[in-house]
């Protein structure tokens, strides 16, 4: 497929569940059409292992310091993926000045970039309201639980299939739940059922959503 225009704004929020395939999914559209790429748990993670480094001390002031130091290239670490790490990154999303933090961070980082998806569980509702595709991924939660216990086994031979689906529910019911921007579909966002459909044919059904989008805005290009 070739480059999109260097004149065309376009920008994808694609909003999810854990392990809905939201990751997956934005990232074969950045791919495809070369546009960047943020993952919003990234981010989160991000703050939780500068956080662990620094026995679990943190306030107001460290977390603006840690935003500061936030980049693409550092986001693509393994160690973000560690299970304390994932603890820690659902217990600091809870917090009103971490969130306003990264927020004010997505919201630049948008600014800055034409060509953009970004993958969370707030984008559309409140990250990127005006985005021209949203998108919203959804999944079985016994597919979502194999997807991520095959993850795990990686890193935790010990865990067990039943033990990620509980984490998973009671994550999601978190998401759902919580007072300070939860995880919703809002009213224009396309639905992405991932649960019985291969990776490529996700693909397809992305790029032609991204297709017919880009068209509505631009026409034939």
């Amino acid at each position: 497929m070739k480059k999109l225009d260097k004149k065309i704004e376009f920008r994808i929020a694609a909003d999810g569940s854990s392990a809905s395939g939201k990751t997956t999914g934005g990232k074969l559209i950045a791919k495809r059409f070369k546009m960047k790429f943020l993952s919003s748990g990234a981010l989160y993670r991000f703050c939780a292992l500068r956080i662990l480094n620094n026995k679990k001390k943190y306030d107001k002031k460290f977390i603006n310091k840690i935003v500061c130091e936030i980049s693409l290239s550092r986001l693509n670490n393994k160690k973000l993926y560690g299970p304390e790490v994932t603890n820690l990154s659902s217990i600091i999303a809870k917090k009103p000045f971490v969130r306003k933090a990264l927020m004010n961070f997505q919201k630049n980082f948008i600014e800055k970039s034409k060509l953009l998806v970004i993958e969370g569980r707030d984008i559309g509702s409140k990250i990127m309201k005006n985005a021209d595709l949203k998108l919203f991924f959804k999944c079985s939660a016994k597919e979502k639980a194999k997807r991520r216990f095959r993850e795990f086994q990686a890193l935790n031979k010990k865990i067990t299939l039943k033990q990620v689906e509980k984490a998973l529910n009671l994550r999601d019911k978190e998401d759902r739940k919580r007072k300070i921007s939860p995880l919703i579909k809002v009213k224009n966002a396309v639905l992405v059922d991932t649960s019985k459909i291969t990776i490529k044919q996700m693909e397809i059904k992305l790029v032609n959503l991204v297709l017919k989008k880009i068209k509505d805005k631009y026409g034939n290009l």
